[in-house]
């Protein structure tokens, strides 16, 4: 099983191309929701130093096959951009072998993001679909994030028995307020307007426009970071955030999420549930409630830390706490939440682990 897990046998996971100045790296498992292998994230890593290497290479394009021609409701083709790292794999490789395995392929993975976060070529993600966990690890590493109507971002890890990770500690601790805690303890959804919004994209064009400026960024003969923005921008259109958004309540957000514990927000969401009708808060609220209390606390610190971090301080610190939970340190969340709602489709684990009452980051 193991052996497997890392030498997928499925063909052409991830398609390399090139085009005059730019390179392109087109994920390719659309059946799987382009979610991550270990044979993927290796080829990637294999390109990215000959790309390193290469003067002719002037910008990297990261997007999917063919993402912007079947439209978000078909089957595969469409429906994502990269719904995460391949979990349920790694469970079965781990249950099958040992715990090892799955931190090998979860070093790699974050030795990627942390690559295309500090690459010299610039690197455009062309996000048009659903992108959460794994997914968002390697785009929010991206110089320039190019949003659509299609696209929605989550980081529901804490409802599986894991933490927002990839390096969400370092990036969602840098939104306005108290918004990437919303976004990590709850496992919100935005769509591409409010990514835009709150800053987890740099730019939003209509997925219509897609092939258009994947063309003009194919003839960019500048790693030039103004003038990549500039091809860009000529290709975006104006957003607008819709009453409901969660972004529009900034201001009640801070006031719950700002707070020192779990225990304390969610007596904070209860507060304002009770006084109002805000369903995002309720959804919040519920939202928590079902998630691994262990998996909130520890993301809560490692969230608040992440601020005064560096990238690869927050990327090493996501490793050490991973390696914990897949060897089953604390407790066996991860293992009951992915058997419940990734194999199962359950609503919650049926073992319910109580809170721990002191999180210390090793």
């Amino acid at each position: 099983m193991a052996s497997t897990f890392f030498s997928n046998p499925e063909p052409n996971q991830v398609l390399f191309e090139e085009s005059s100045y730019a390179r392109k790296i087109i994920l390719n498992r659309p059946h799987k929701l382009n979610s991550l292998t270990y044979e993927m994230i290796s080829q990637i890593l294999r390109k990215l130093e000959v790309y390193e290497k290469d003067p002719t290479v002037k910008l990297l394009i990261l997007k999917v096959e063919k993402d912007f021609t079947n439209g978000l409701n078909s089957l595969g083709k469409g429906k994502a951009f990269c719904a995460g790292g391949d979990v349920v794999g790694m469970v079965f490789t781990i249950n099958e072998g040992h715990w090892s395995f799955g931190a090998s392929f979860y070093k790699k993975q974050l030795t990627l993001d942390y690559m295309f976060a500090t690459s010299r070529k610039p690197l455009v993600s062309l996000i048009n679909g659903v992108v959460m966990g794994g997914g968002a690890g390697l785009s929010m590493s991206s110089m320039f994030r190019v949003v659509t109507e299609n696209t929605v971002f989550a980081m529901p890890e804490a409802q599986i028995g894991l933490i927002p990770d990839v390096g969400a500690s370092y990036f969602l601790s840098r939104l306005p307020g108290f918004f990437g805690e919303y976004l990590g303890l709850t496992g919100g959804r935005l769509n591409g307007n409010e990514m835009l919004a709150c800053g987890l994209a740099t730019h939003f064009v209509l997925s219509k426009d897609l092939p258009l400026l994947e063309k003009a960024l194919s003839e960019v003969a500048s790693w030039d970071a103004s003038t990549i923005s500039r091809v860009i921008n000529g290709f975006s259109s104006k957003i607008s955030l819709k009453k409901d958004s969660a972004f529009r309540r900034l201001e009640t957000i801070n006031k719950c999420f700002s707070r020192k514990t779990v225990e304390e927000i969610l007596s904070m969401l209860e507060n304002e549930a009770a006084n109002g009708d805000n369903q995002s808060i309720i959804r919040a609220r519920s939202s928590m409630k079902s998630a691994s209390p262990t998996s909130l606390k520890i993301f809560l610190k490692s969230i608040r830390e992440g601020r005064t971090k560096e990238l690869d301080d927050c990327l090493s610190q996501d490793y050490t706490i991973t390696c914990h939970m897949i060897r089953r340190s604390f407790n066996s969340d991860f293992f009951e939440g992915t058997k419940a709602k990734l194999l199962e489709k359950a609503k919650q684990p049926k073992d319910k682990i109580e809170v721990q009452e002191e999180v210390v980051l090793v």
